[in-house]
């Protein structure tokens, strides 16, 4: 019998992963394609981000991928002066939390906003982006 191959591409993503598989590796794939993804059970309807495998809802398993589209309202955002190990090179940076009605979005603000210019209520949206080290992430743009 052969070996199941290991799906690792969970290792991909973010500047610092601490993790190469999960059970929705498929959200790498997307990025890949430039296109944030969230999960949306199909039973229930209840969308999540970041993307679970499972609804904690009703429980099912069964579940399809949509895109996080359009623009949100910025709910809430925390500027970094210290971070986890493996972070400490991207100092500092802003991590935030968008309201996009059916379901939130966490991530980090765009180095490319000032600090100064951030206001709660703000529209934002994600955007794909390709780290100098070869990772894959997204960060929060202005649209």
């Amino acid at each position: 019998m052969a070996k199941k191959e290991m799906d690792t591409r969970f290792k991909k993503f973010g500047p610092v992963s601490f993790t190469a598989t999960t059970k929705v590796n498929d959200f790498v794939d997307y990025l890949e394609k430039g296109i944030v993804a969230g999960t949306k059970c199909k039973k229930c309807g209840k969308k999540y981000f970041p993307p679970r495998a499972d609804c904690f809802k009703c429980l099912s398993s069964d579940i399809e991928w949509f895109p996080v589209e359009g623009t949100g309202k910025l709910i809430t955002y925390s500027t970094l002066h210290y971070a986890p190990v493996g972070f400490e090179n991207d100092l500092p940076y802003t991590i935030a939390l968008l309201d996009f009605g059916e379901y939130k979005v966490f991530g980090r603000i765009s180095k490319n906003i000032p600090e100064e210019e951030i206001k709660i209520g703000m529209e934002l949206k994600p955007e794909v982006v390709r780290l100098p080290n070869g990772q894959i992430t997204y960060e929060f743009v202005r649209p």
